[in-house]
């Protein structure tokens, strides 16, 4: 399925078919559900703000535009609904049990590389919304430059710039200011 196949399937819809919309949501339940556990870091709220997602999506499925992805638009939905729910609750620490190391290395390296991972992931938490996204966006959504401006409605410029500074706030933190 494409982007070609994505707005005949909103076009489906809109014209009575509700198969075309479980399509849709078939197709990017995954991705909505991965950066709402990114942004969120709690299964529970992410299920939570994926099912939003496309309750909204559904109920303005009118004012998509077709001569933009929808993915985009389905992602924008989504970090929205993320930041609101990282708004409305308070700062939660509870294990982190969604990342799994390779079972091939001993326990001595399995517990380093999640104590790394969670620290990574404690840094980018710590990161503002704004440079969060964009972090979720290109790293663990793996969008480009160009998607990300159309997912967060900002300039591609913009995007680049809080990636820097994003990137930047992580290396401080992680390794330390000044430091390699």
């Amino acid at each position: 399925m494409n982007e070609i196949d994505d707005a005949a399937r909103v076009r489906d819809c809109l014209q009575g078919d509700p198969q075309a919309f479980v399509a849709l949501v078939e197709r990017y339940e995954k991705p909505v559900y991965n950066v709402a556990l990114r942004m969120l870091r709690n299964r529970e709220d992410a299920r939570d703000v994926a099912q939003t997602t496309f309750l909204k999506a559904y109920q303005s499925l009118s004012s998509y535009d077709s001569q933009f992805r929808f993915y985009s638009w389905i992602y924008r939905i989504a970090i929205n609904e993320s930041l609101n729910a990282l708004r409305s609750r308070r700062r939660e620490a509870g294990p982190v049990d969604e990342w799994h190391a390779s079972s091939d290395p001993g326990p001595d390296e399995v517990l380093e590389a999640e104590r790394e991972w969670r620290e990574l992931l404690d840094a980018v938490e710590s990161l503002k919304p704004d440079y969060r996204a964009v972090v979720v966006l290109k790293y663990f959504a793996g969008q480009s430059y160009q998607d990300m401006a159309v997912t967060l409605e900002i300039d591609e410029k913009t995007v680049k710039s809080r990636l820097f500074t994003a990137r930047q706030l992580l290396k401080d933190r992680l390794v330390g200011p000044g430091e390699a």
